[in-house]
């Protein structure tokens, strides 16, 4: 009997029964993956001979065909226009015994349970694989960014929010206090997580704090999939400016250190002035003193030799020359 459509190919091996095997991929949004197909022993197929059918296997959903060879086609073909064009087997491979399913331009739908089945038409359709392959789907979050309080206000409470948009799957999210590292209580964060038309999930979570002198926070988006934790810093005080990195000096201190520096600009320029007057009157008061007494007052440090005088009493020096 020649099998025509997938259809009738399905309600032939629904009831059949063999050892399934259980395996698990990863893959980002757009690029292509390799779901494993593979005949456990070295063996060569003839086409002719095969049946091979891959279908998604969600449990309590129908199940939808993803793409088929059948035994006499030229070809695999498709039921699922999802699929279409994005999933391919390689002819080749099949006769090698690797059934395995290529599947382009990955999107979040495509994360589901893929089975694989194949079946040989010369053993009254046995079925020799049954592979079940878990596609895990996802995508980088974009950098969190933070919004804080701007300006002084007479509110009690400061609200900072955190947007991360195009990720991949639901994140989870964290307020840190960077004061001590520490998690802020969860009951302070509002968080809204939607899907965009990409079918991505796009994040807003709000945190509403008590005012106090310095506040220093961060947010973080955690990807579990991809092991994943982005994070940005946010800094806000009463009447401070923040940085990602820290608080910056206060606005309100600055007038004050303004006046103090003016005030030590003003000291040091009395000091001066009253230096170079004080130097001014000692010049014009005190007389210029007279250059040979400023010589002779500086000690000789050339020795002479001592001459005997014949009028002088034996043992006596007429001095120095």
């Amino acid at each position: 009997m020649r099998l025509t459509s997938a259809g009738m190919f399905l309600l032939l091996f629904s009831a059949l029964q063999a050892n399934v095997q259980e395996k698990e991929v990863r893959a980002l949004v757009g690029s292509d993956v390799e779901l494993s197909c593979v005949f456990p022993e070295r063996h060569s197929f003839d086409l002719n001979d095969l049946y091979v059918y891959w279908q998604t296997s969600v449990v309590g959903t129908p199940k939808t065909v993803v793409t088929y060879y059948l035994s006499g086609n030229s070809s695999a073909g498709h039921e699922d226009n999802r699929y279409r064009d994005r999933a391919r087997l390689s002819l080749e491979s099949m006769k090698r015994g690797d059934f395995s399913l290529h599947l382009h331009n990955i999107t979040p739908q495509d994360e589901q349970r893929f089975n694989c089945l194949v079946f040989r038409k010369s053993l009254e359709l046995d079925k020799i694989l049954d592979v079940v392959v878990t596609l895990h789907v996802a995508a980088n979050y974009s950098m969190p960014v933070v919004r804080a309080p701007s300006g002084p206000s007479e509110n009690e409470e400061l609200t900072f929010t955190c947007t991360s948009v195009n990720g991949y799957p639901r994140p989870n999210v964290y307020w840190i206090n960077r004061t001590d590292n520490s998690l802020l209580n969860e009951t302070l964060q509002n968080n809204t997580v939607s899907l965009n038309a990409q079918g991505l999930y796009d994040v807003v979570s709000v945190l509403t704090i008590r005012r106090t002198p310095s506040v220093n926070v961060g947010c973080c988006i955690e990807n579990v999939l991809l092991h994943q934790n982005l994070t940005t810093i946010s800094t806000q005080a009463e009447t401070v400016t923040g940085t990602e990195y820290g608080i910056t000096e206060s606005q309100a201190d600055a007038p004050k250190k303004q006046g103090a520096v003016l005030s030590a600009l003003i000291v040091l320029g009395v000091v001066v002035a009253v230096a170079v007057a004080t130097g001014w009157v000692c010049r014009s008061r005190c007389p210029p003193q007279d250059p040979r007494r400023s010589w002779a007052a500086r000690p000789e440090q050339t020795f002479s030799s001592t001459v005997s005088d014949e009028n002088s009493p034996p043992g006596a020096w007429t001095g120095f020359l």
